[in-house]
């Protein structure tokens, strides 16, 4: 993967501790839907409400399991390629996300509620990022940079910031590895800094069983496309968890921890490249649409079952639903999500 050019970094005003809460000043809402795709435009970033009334939680709604964590959410741009493997801390994560980023390549967007490990490799933020999140409230995005015209869009958002180029709190480099791919950010040290939102619901529905499952068809290995990235996972019956693989060898953490969920989403989303963000090679990134409503396809126990999303809003949670219109249930424990485009095969 390129590396995006570090001069343009330094040419941006730095702010206070690396830390900036920003008022939304964009405008305009593309959406997301299996329809016919979309022109090749720099998308619009959408507007994201200052407050959005949300149920309070009984368990955690990122996983299902044990009382709502305090303290906010936090979100890391993670490096998914060669270069950055094996990861730090994305384990603990309790949802990851694959999106595309420059170059027919895959990026990690990982949530974590309760837990603050140190993350390795923490790599550039992606324009989209805000519209994702921005249902998780205002969550605290760690990220190690961007393009020059990428950076203000993210100021403009919601988004509790923590940037590596900005002199944010509670980075160092790993000196086994080779820059950029060796940036680590310690949420432990950063937590106690910023100010987020509290725990929320973001859609997610969990149970123990569901009785769809009985004639569900089986789904021992889950196989998709983020951008040029195969993506895989395989059904893991003794840990019941999907494990992610790559080349056929299943993906651990620099400790040695089988990165595995009990639950892959594949999310079928409008994808456009964003010209606003272009690498040193010339490539743009993608703009991953998740306002809308599209196909999910949803990995539990082993087995397959289709659905629909839907969220008309960026402040607004997710509804993932059946071709019946009733409420997805997930595996308690967290999930994989793979953005891929309407086109994706799964």
């Amino acid at each position: 993967m390129s590396s995006r050019n570090p001069s343009g970094l330094h040419l941006l005003p730095r702010f206070w501790a690396g830390v900036a809460v920003l008022a939304v000043t964009m405008t305009g809402v593309s959406g997301c839907s299996s329809g016919s795709p979309r022109k090749a435009a720099a998308p619009s970033t959408p507007p994201i409400p200052a407050t959005t009334p949300a149920r309070a939680p009984a368990v955690n709604p990122l996983t299902g399991v044990g009382a709502p964590p305090s303290g906010p959410f936090f979100s890391v741009d993670a490096a998914d390629t060669e270069n950055g493997r094996p990861s730090r801390g994305i384990d603990q994560a309790d949802v990851i996300y694959l999106e595309q980023a420059e170059g027919g390549l895959s990026r990690m967007l990982a949530v974590f509620s309760g837990h603050r490990p140190r993350v390795e490799a923490v790599r550039s933020v992606r324009t989209s990022d805000p519209e994702l999140l921005a249902q998780y409230g205002r969550v605290v995005l760690v990220f190690s940079g961007g393009a020059r015209p990428v950076l203000p869009i993210i100021d403009r958002s919601l988004l509790h910031t923590v940037v590596n180029d900005r002199g944010g709190p509670g980075f160092s480099r790993d000196r086994s590895r080779p820059a950029p791919y060796n940036l680590v950010s310690d949420l432990a040290v950063v937590a106690p800094r910023v100010k987020g939102d509290g725990v929320r619901d973001v859609g997610f529905r969990f149970a123990s069983s569901d009785p769809r499952l009985a004639s569900a068809p089986a789904a021992a290995q889950v196989r998709t496309s983020v951008g040029a990235t195969t993506v895989t996972f395989v059904w893991d019956a003794a840990r019941h968890r999907y494990v992610r693989t790559i080349g056929g060898r299943r993906l651990t953490t620099a400790g040695g921890v089988v990165l595995g969920k009990p639950n892959v989403l594949v999310q079928f989303c409008s994808i456009v490249p964003d010209r606003r963000d272009i690498d040193v090679n010339g490539n743009p990134s993608q703009y991953t649409h998740t306002v809308g409503s599209g196909r999910v396809v949803l990995f539990r126990d082993g087995k397959r079952i289709e659905g629909r999303w839907s969220r008309p809003s960026a402040g607004a949670p997710t509804t993932f639903t059946d071709g019946a219109g009733k409420p997805l249930t997930f595996a308690p424990g967290g999930l994989w999500v793979a953005l891929v485009a309407t086109t994706a095969k799964v």
